[in-house]
């Protein structure tokens, strides 16, 4: 994509949704980090099913730690790996009130110091919670990336970086929600919906259909 289709693209986006928001369910820092520690493949309903439940129990560091981990394993074992991410979750939680009186950092270091926290998770904790225009790169933006031309790479990181390069200062900050739910409900991997598609003429893929035609 040129720099004009890249700004065509996310004012087209920014249109069809101006506050485009994460599906995850949460009412606070920590309840986000919970949902995206457990969201690693897994779907974002699936976790929320299972968090509606957690955290009418127990959504503070010190409240999961007093389930221990069987307890909280049988609030979360409808999603997928739940016994390691129940382990990461209770390891994370000591780490939490042990380092940090309890509270979720806001660096990116301190955060992937926590067990299960990756770069990835450590992103959309930085974007959604405290407004940083990070890139939360999972399996939809790197698709949409690569597929679309917007930000071709051949890894999650390599990907990040060239959005963080090339999408403009002012859709930063909900870039990533934007290129996730356009691959989610969109850009699909198998049966993208092209006919539907509102920035297919920014698209590479969509110039690629317009010459085969």
């Amino acid at each position: 994509m040129t720099p004009a289709q890249i700004e065509r693209f996310f004012a087209t986006l920014q249109r069809a949704n101006p506050a485009p928001q994460t599906e995850l369910e949460y009412a606070s820092v920590f309840e986000l980090l919970t949902a995206v520690l457990l969201s690693a493949q897994a779907t974002d309903v699936g976790v929320n099913k299972a968090t509606r439940r957690l955290f009418a129990v127990a959504n503070t560091p010190q409240k999961i730690l007093a389930l221990g981990q069987d307890g909280l394993e049988s609030y979360i074992k409808t999603i997928g790996l739940y016994r390691s991410k129940a382990r990461h979750l209770m390891e994370t939680c000591r780490l939490l009130i042990d380092r940090h009186g309890g509270q979720v950092p806001r660096s990116r270091e301190a955060l992937e110091a926590l067990p299960g926290v990756g770069r990835k998770t450590a992103n959309v904790v930085l974007n959604v919670a405290f407004g940083e225009p990070t890139m939360a790169v999972d399996t939809h933006i790197f698709r949409v990336s690569n597929r679309t031309g917007l930000a071709p790479g051949a890894t999650p990181l390599a990907v990040e970086q060239g959005l963080l390069a090339r999408v403009p200062e002012a859709y930063r900050v909900d870039a990533h929600h934007w290129l996730i739910l356009h691959g989610r409900y969109v850009c699909q991997a198998r049966k993208p919906q092209c006919s539907h598609c509102t920035v297919i003429a920014e698209c590479d893929m969509g110039s690629s259909l317009k010459s085969a035609a």
